[in-house]
């Protein structure tokens, strides 16, 4: 009798684990990769114009859902980064305008929801692969951070930092179980890789600034960091990383952070002269690649049924749209920017990276998942990147709370056509503090200029603001708001009311 028990026990183990292993199996595993600084224009998919060779992308678009009116929370990266992994409007934090130093102190709370914790809760592993770009707190001498560190100018010299003591705040204590990042930009030191809060190599000595197309500061560098081989490293340990979870019962989460075609404009050797387009071209080849190097990754481990990919862009792209009677790069490759009949990096939009215009937050955004999403398929809705937090948690029946991710709205019943986005209107936001809102049709801005690098700059809510009508007047052409007085009203009490709410 006892023989008889001891196996039916055996037997319900066996049913519970076989049981928990099918529930397991049903999640997806997550891969968003974020590009940095990509225009909308820059995938032929979205630009038919585009003679930047873009296969992989273009294929990714084939078979996934493409979002035509995706957004950024901010016109530049940091506070867009924090929008992707905590659902939550970056300027409710410290950071009211501009973007961290590669030495700033952490940004994100560490009692703070991000993807990767809540995912956790339904057994993931996960890591966050690239640029971090969202605050550390390396080990200062002095014992603390100088406050100089939160703009862009720091940079740390005469030992300040004790590079051999592990960062603290950082991804690890955030939810991510394993990460291999660079603390800011690739234009920014410290130019050090940091592996689970350690640096891979001690900083020993100083790199020069130089000007674009190679484009950086300058900043403390260790002896295994190249600029080139930058996103050939961070790529080579994705797929690493795909391989080995490939192999676990567990899914995953990737948060695969890409560092180009940022400046500097520096692609990898083998990608020079290969889009005909200088370097920033290359550079956009060069990410396509990158791409296509996670996808076949996916397919030779046999799991590409069942892993969700989000492809999309920090921001748009800081290359500008010059007058044809002025020379772009073509002529001097120092010029940040082409004629209109090279190329469109950022489309049709108005303005670059930095502005409150479209061309500042108007991003590709491309969602593939073989299992749930019909392939050759485009949406018009509305949607912004603070949205990724809530439409994870949704997949993953992963509980939160209220107070998480306040600004997100999940779009994961989008996905398989079965339901529109719920999004009331998204909040943007400038790298000089302006702030705009776009709601159905209409799009307002409470400033008198771009917030950003297109002229006049304006100020934060300096007046005359501006209201355009996106469905008749995508490229922002016509001011609109004395038409108008009542929508601006409405749109005005929004913000208003929205800027009390504070989770």
């Amino acid at each position: 009798m006892k023989k008889i028990v001891r196996v039916f026990i055996a037997s319900v183990f066996v049913l519970v684990g076989f049981i928990v292993q099918t529930i397991q199996a049903q999640n997806p595993n997550i891969i968003v990769i974020l590009a940095d600084d990509m225009g909308y224009g820059d995938i032929q998919a979205y630009n038919q114009e585009s003679n930047i060779p873009t296969p992989n992308l273009n294929t990714l678009c084939e078979e996934g859902l493409v979002f035509t009116d995706a957004h950024t929370n901010s016109s530049v990266c940091t506070p867009t980064r924090y929008g992707v992994l905590t659902g939550r409007y970056a300027w409710r934090t410290r950071l009211k305008r501009g973007v961290l130093s590669g030495y700033s102190n952490h940004l994100i709370d560490t009692s703070r929801a991000t993807i990767a914790s809540v995912v956790k809760r339904k057994d993931y592993n996960t890591a966050v692969i690239g640029k971090w770009h969202l605050g550390a707190d390396f080990a200062w001498k002095n014992g603390s951070c100088p406050k100089e560190a939160d703009g862009l100018l720091y940079v740390a010299e005469n030992n300040e930092v004790d590079y051999s003591l592990p960062v603290k705040n950082g991804p690890n204590q955030l939810g991510f179980d394993y990460s291999f990042i660079i603390s800011g930009s690739l234009d920014m030191g410290p130019y050090v890789y940091l592996e689970n809060g350690l640096a891979t190599a001690i900083p020993d000595h100083m790199f020069p600034a130089s000007n674009f197309p190679a484009y950086l500061r300058k900043g403390e560098i260790a002896s295994d960091f190249k600029h080139r081989e930058v996103l050939d490293e961070f790529t080579q340990k994705a797929v690493s990383y795909i391989d080995e979870q490939a192999k676990t019962k567990k899914p995953f989460l990737l948060y695969f952070a890409l560092t180009g075609p940022h400046k500097p404009a520096l692609p990898a050797k083998r990608f020079i002269g290969k889009s005909g387009l200088e370097a920033y071209g290359d550079m956009v080849v060069q990410v396509d690649w990158t791409v296509g190097e996670i996808n076949q990754a996916l397919k030779k481990n046999g799991i590409e049924e069942n892993t969700l990919v989000i492809f999309t862009s920090d921001n748009g792209s800081y290359m500008y749209k010059i007058g044809e009677d002025q020379p772009d790069c073509f002529v001097d490759q120092m010029v940040e920017g082409y004629h209109a009949s090279n190329h469109r990096a950022n489309y049709i939009w108005r303005g670059t990276k930095t502005d409150i215009y479209e061309g500042g937050h108007r991003v590709p955004f491309v969602v593939k998942w073989p299992e749930v999403v019909k392939d050759g398929n485009t949406s018009d809705k509305t949607i912004c990147l603070t949205d990724i937090f809530a439409s994870i948690a949704e997949i993953t029946n992963a509980n939160v709370s209220s107070e998480m991710g306040p600004d997100s709205y999940s779009f994961a019943k989008v996905l398989s056509g079965k339901e529109d986005i719920k999004r009331p209107s998204i909040v943007h936001h400038s790298v000089n503090g302006v702030f705009a809102v776009r709601q159905g049709k209409w799009k307002m801005i409470f400033s008198n200029g771009s917030g950003g690098r297109e002229k006049p700059s304006g100020k934060p809510f300096g007046k005359p603001y501006m209201l355009y009508d996106m469905e008749n007047d995508p490229q922002e052409a016509s001011n609109v708001i004395r038409a108008n007085p009542e929508v601006a009203k409405n749109i005005e009490e929004y913000l208003n009311q929205v800027m009390i709410d504070q989770d």
